[in-house]
């Protein structure tokens, strides 16, 4: 265990970093941001979590929806997201290039609709109706996911925002349409994730339900940093 004593991380940043079962003691911690997957969060003797998720909760229902196991939900969580999200692209086709303006870091909004469009094929065509085809060139994908098991995925495309949002569309419509006829069997059966070495192979052994959750938690979670980031550039 590596241990950090009397040391100075003021504005520091911690990026896709592991820090199970660290422990703070004795810090001065003022105007810190913490943003990521977090559970059994102890501050001062006092376990967080469900505070933080009751306030994220009462601040957007949506996720409140995209838990339910009851397919009107998720009908409905879907609809919410594609809303929320025509609002922030009519934001930016007002203003025209901001979508390649990055913050903190932090993915541009055209490099988060790529990316949501790597997932769609990922986590909706291939896992929950068991589709092989190859990647669409300009989607985006992260560190953690090997090359080799991305075909089709252009690692120097450049679409403009007008094409990515084609795509999108197209997405929608696939997805919308499938909700519209699932069914409480098929969204609880074993989703149909094909046996070869294409992304994502960990799927394999989960429900329909459950590939079909980590493409909403993505809508919207990636949404969530599209807003933040576009009122930041103001």
């Amino acid at each position: 265990m590596e241990r950090f004593l009397d040391r100075d991380f003021t504005g520091a940043e911690f990026r896709e970093c592991l820090l199970d079962r660290s422990r703070f003691v004795g810090v001065v911690m003022r105007g810190a941001e913490i943003d990521g997957l977090l559970a059994d969060l102890t501050v001062n003797g006092v376990e967080v979590m469900p505070y933080v998720e009751a306030e994220l909760d009462r601040r957007h229902p949506v996720r409140v929806l995209i838990r339910s196991d009851e397919v009107a939900d998720l009908r409905e969580a879907w609809r919410q997201l594609r809303e929320s999200w025509d609002v922030t692209i009519e934001r930016l086709r007002r203003s025209p290039g901001i979508e390649h303006e990055s913050v903190g870091g932090e993915w541009s909004a055209i490099q988060t609709l790529r990316h949501l469009v790597f997932v769609h094929e990922s986590w909706f065509l291939r896992c929950c109706l068991g589709r092989i085809a190859p990647f669409t060139p300009f989607g985006l994908t992260i560190d953690s996911v090997p090359d080799a098991t991305t075909p089709g995925v252009d690692p120097d495309a450049d679409p403009a925002l007008e094409e990515v949002l084609a795509v999108r569309a197209r997405q929608a419509g696939t997805l919308s349409a499938w909700l519209a006829e699932c069914t409480p069997a098929e969204l609880a059966g074993p989703a149909p994730v094909p046996g070869d070495d294409v992304w994502p192979p960990y799927a394999r052994g989960r429900s329909v339900a459950e590939c079909l959750r980590t493409v909403l938690n993505e809508e919207f979670e990636h949404h969530g940093f599209a807003v933040r980031d576009l009122a930041r550039l103001g």
